[in-house]
């Protein structure tokens, strides 16, 4: 299973979000942090708020955050939300499967079993659990986000 650039900037968008906390940050402050683009996750803000993980404020200190703490935002569910696609094989479909052995062939139900221990195991795991190692995920931007002390001033 692979996901998506979107959702991985989905997840990449709310992890940052989660270390600002209460703080605002700005589409153009993430795409600049990760070095991606723009375009891209302003399409990704705004199913995230029509999803109501985020919120937008507008005006000029506006900006984003969490509209959900992040104990409460399962990775499965947002896997689940942003996935277009989940279909791991053709016959996973509906309609339009045109291979030969689907009515005998047990790799579906293996796929499948597959597929939903993924999930399961996305699940058990919040937003929370991927901000727990906070310093050491702010560290990695080069302009601090809330709490991330300077490490040259200590401040």
């Amino acid at each position: 299973m692979r996901l998506t650039a979107y959702t991985d900037y989905a997840l990449r968008m709310l992890m940052y979000l989660g270390l600002r906390r209460a703080g605002i940050a700005t589409i153009q402050e993430i795409a600049e942090q990760y070095g991606i683009s723009r375009n891209h996750l302003m399409k990704v803000a705004h199913e995230l708020g029509r999803l109501g993980y985020i919120e937008t404020i507008r005006g000029k200190n506006g900006g984003l955050r969490l509209s959900r703490r992040p104990e409460d935002i399962t990775l499965g569910e947002i896997v689940r939300n942003l996935e277009p696609d989940m279909a791991l094989v053709e016959c996973f479909k509906s309609a339009g499967v045109h291979c030969r052995i689907v009515k005998g062939c047990l790799l579906k139900s293996v796929l499948q079993e597959a597929l939903d221990r993924f999930l399961d195991t996305l699940d058990r795991y919040t937003l929370a659990d991927l901000l727990a190692p906070a310093e050491d995920l702010a560290a990695c931007f080069p302009v601090p986000v809330e709490g991330q002390r300077d490490r040259q001033t200590g401040v």
